[in-house]
This record gives C-alpha cells, sequence and structure tokens, in this order.
C-alpha cells in the first residue's frame, strides 16, 4: 500500500471517528434533553408545593421526583462513559462544561430536602433549578460550538433553541403557578412574566431559522393548540397592573395544566429533533464508511502528474509547450476539475459552518447593545429590542451592524479623554 493511499485512509477513518462522536454526543443531548423535561416538571410542582407550605402537590411531587432520579442516572452513566473516552481536543471545552455541572448534580439532593420541609421559598427552589438546569443547556451549546460538520451544527442550534424556549417556559410555569397559588400577583413577578413571554419568543424564533423544513412543520402543529389561547387569557389577567386577589386553588391548577400541555407539545417537537439529528449522525457515519470501503476496493493507481513530463529530457520541448499539453491532457483535465469540484465542496461546506456561527455571533452582539440601550434609556427589554430593530430600520441597517455601532460608540466614549473648553 503506498503511502499517499494509507493516508487517505487514514482520513477517511478519522471522519468516522468524528462521525461517531457526534453520534455518541447527540446520545448526551437527548439524555439531557429528557433529563432537563422531568426536572421542569419537578421545579413546577415544587413551586406550587411551596406556595401552598406543603399542602398541596405533594404525591405528583414525588412522583416527578422519582423519573428525574432515572433520567439523571441514565444521563450520568452516558456521560461517565464520555469521559472515560480518549477524545479531539476540540471536546476539552465540552468537558469541562460536563464536570461544571456535576457539582450542582451533587446538590440537588440538599435542594429536595429543603423542600419536603418547607424551607426555602418558593422563588430560591426555582433559582436553584433554573441554576442546574442552565448548566445542562450550556452542555448542549457547547456540543452545537464544536461541531464542524455544518448540517450537523444546524441542527444542534436548532435542538439549542427550542430547549432554551422550553426552559423559559418552565419558567414561566412557576412563575405563574407560584401567583396564582398564592392568589396574587406582586409587580416583580408581572414583569418577570411579561420577560420570559418575550424572551421564550426570541428562543423560538431563532430555532424556526435553523430547523428543516419537517421540523418547522412539527412545530406548527404541536403549537397550534387550544390550550395556547387559555394561556395567553392568563397571562393577559396576570400582567394586569392591579391585579386583584384571585381564587388560588382553581386557576393555580389551571395554570399549571394549561402551561404542561404546552410544554409537553414542545417536548414532542424536541424528541422529534433530537431522532432526526441521531439518524443524521448515522447517516454520515455510513456514507463514510462506504467510502472507505470504496477507497479499498479501488485504490489509485500512480500516473504521472502534469509536471513529470518536464523532467522528461529525452524529448526536450520547450517549457511553455509542455505545460501546455500537460493541461490540456485527459489526465490534467480530470485532475484539475477534481480539484475544482473538492475546493468548492469544501468551500461550500465552509460558508454555511461560518454563515450558522455569524448567525450566533450576530445574536450576542444584539444583545450586548439592547443592555446598553436598556441601561442608557431606561428602557424595558422589550422596548430596547424594538428600538433596535426601528433604528437599524430607519438606517438600511442589520440589526447586527447597528448593535456593532452602538458598541462602538460607547467604547468610544468610555475611552475619550475630557476635553476643557
Amino acid at each position: 500500500m503506498s503511502s499517499a493511499l494509507q493516508l487517505l485512509l487514514t482520513a477517511i477513518r478519522c471522519d468516522i471517528d468524528n462521525f461517531r462522536y457526534l453520534a455518541t454526543t447527540s446520545e448526551i443531548v437527548a439524555d439531557i434533553s429528557r433529563f432537563i423535561h422531568v426536572l421542569q416538571r419537578e421545579r413546577g410542582a415544587s413551586t406550587i408545593y411551596l406556595a401552598s407550605q406543603g399542602q398541596r402537590f405533594k404525591t405528583r411531587r414525588q412522583t416527578y421526583i422519582n423519573k428525574s432520579k432515572e433520567a439523571e442516572a441514565l444521563m450520568r452513566r452516558r456521560l461517565e462513559a464520555l469521559s472515560q473516552e480518549a477524545r479531539p481536543q476540540a471536546a476539552a471545552r465540552l468537558l469541562r462544561r460536563i464536570a461544571a455541572m456535576w457539582n450542582a448534580l451533587d446538590d440537588l439532593s440538599a435542594l429536595r430536602s429543603a423542600i419536603d420541609n418547607v424551607a426555602i421559598s418558593p422563588d430560591a427552589a426555582t433559582q436553584a433549578f433554573n441554576h442546574l438546569i442552565g448548566g445542562l443547556l450550556a452542555i448542549v451549546f457547547e456540543a452545537a460550538d464544536t461541531s464542524d460538520d455544518p448540517d450537523i451544527t444546524r441542527a444542534l442550534v436548532a435542538i439549542f433553541h427550542l430547549m432554551q424556549g422550553k426552559e423559559l417556559a418552565g419558567q414561566e410555569r412557576a412563575c405563574g403557578a407560584f401567583g396564582y397559588t398564592l392568589g396574587h400577583f406582586d409587580d416583580s413577578h408581572r414583569q418577570l412574566l411579561g420577560q420570559l413571554v418575550n424572551d421564550q419568543q426570541r428562543c423560538f424564533d431563532t430555532f424556526i431559522e435553523f430547523a428543516t423544513p419537517d421540523a418547522a412543520l412539527a412545530w406548527q402543529q404541536a403549537v397550534s393548540t387550544s390550550a395556547l389561547t387559555g394561556i395567553q387569557q392568563l397571562r393577559e389577567a396576570a400582567c394586569q397592573p392591579a391585579s386583584p386577589h384571585i381564587a388560588s386553588n382553581p386557576l393555580g391548577e389551571t395554570w399549571h395544566e394549561l402551561t404542561t400541555l404546552r410544554i409537553d407539545a414542545i417536548k414532542s417537537v424536541e424528541d422529534t429533533l433530537n431522532a432526526q439529528l441521531a439518524a443524521l449522525c448515522y447517516r454520515k457515519i455510513h456514507q463514510a464508511e462506504a467510502t472507505l470501503e470504496q477507497t479499498k476496493a479501488k485504490p489509485y493507481a500512480h500516473k504521472p502528474a502534469p509536471c513529470e513530463p518536464l523532467l522528461a529530457l529525452n524529448h526536450p520541448q520547450p517549457s511553455g509547450d509542455l505545460t501546455a499539453s500537460a493541461l490540456t491532457s485527459p489526465l490534467g483535465r480530470s485532475l484539475i476539475a477534481l480539484t475544482q469540484t473538492q475546493s468548492s465542496r469544501l468551500q461550500g461546506l465552509s460558508d454555511e459552518l461560518e454563515n450558522t456561527r455569524k448567525a450566533l455571533r450576530e445574536r450576542k452582539l444584539i444583545e450586548r447593545a439592547k443592555g446598553l440601550i436598556m441601561a442608557h434609556q431606561s428602557m424595558s427589554e422589550e422596548e430596547a429590542y424594538r428600538f433596535l430593530r426601528k433604528t437599524s430600520m430607519d438606517q438600511s441597517k442589520s440589526m447586527a451592524d447597528m448593535a456593532q455601532a452602538i458598541l462602538d460608540l460607547s467604547s468610544m466614549l468610555k475611552e475619550a479623554p475630557a476635553y476643557s473648553r
């Protein structure tokens, strides 16, 4: 076997290994998705349990705890197996995220004990669950950021934003359950509820941008339910500036059931995406394995390269004629076509991957600019977003360019020396 063929086979095997690693990562994402979902249910039940001083949802909460423990055990086994493998350097950040989340998992039993004894406030318990779920979502984001295949990256980005939107919907469920079980909403919880509604919608909009047509169709079918109408009515009632005291038990349970129906519908879309991602990874593995077998069966035969006639001293010709002859020969034309095709394919993959990551970078710019506008203009998050969008449209700029201009201006103002007149 020639060295060139051996190198080519090694490269294909590396591709197969990387796709297998991504397949393992997709399985981890599915495990995290399952665990987050039952944790979200446990959080919602715990909120009602604490708000009612342990009088409501005791049995249901215990059921959710048992399911959380089962999902956690499955996820831990998968993550422990991953830690035993020697992986590419690109996976180092992902492993660090997992290590950081492990300690939060170990603290979960103490949180449950405090809830059992009603020794923690509903808000504090919700924040503890939020922190843990945020760490789990960070693992999914890291998996998306370390993938080098554009198709898999897009799938992971879509899943991440759907999971993030569902988590915000879960926080909305907990916030509303607290207010309706308590019997009223104070200003801070009304504002939080409105912010959660706006933030989850932005996550879902981003999900749609990266979703496949099949995933987008599944989303439309899942969210077009009658439950959303009831949720919207309760949202409006809760967010009234002078929300009256309300009967806690019926509306608290109604809110919880309606929001749970919606979240479960979103989870069904999430499951579809996870299944599509796993199928995509294994399809790419099979394609790479087929390429490997084809290359083994039909190794490249050595043929003179286009430049070799330049060394044929027995048939001296002007170098210009030799070069022209080489480039117009069948072999020269086939090599040029092969090079152009491969270059075009690699450029297409690179462009798509860069476009995906560019979209992520632009969203980070918009979030930073929005924070500056909120701080300096005393605007809410939604007002800052609308202001940024309108300004960009008035100046015929993209929102990302407008956000960058705002950030640059802010930086210049901070660095400018004070001049006296």
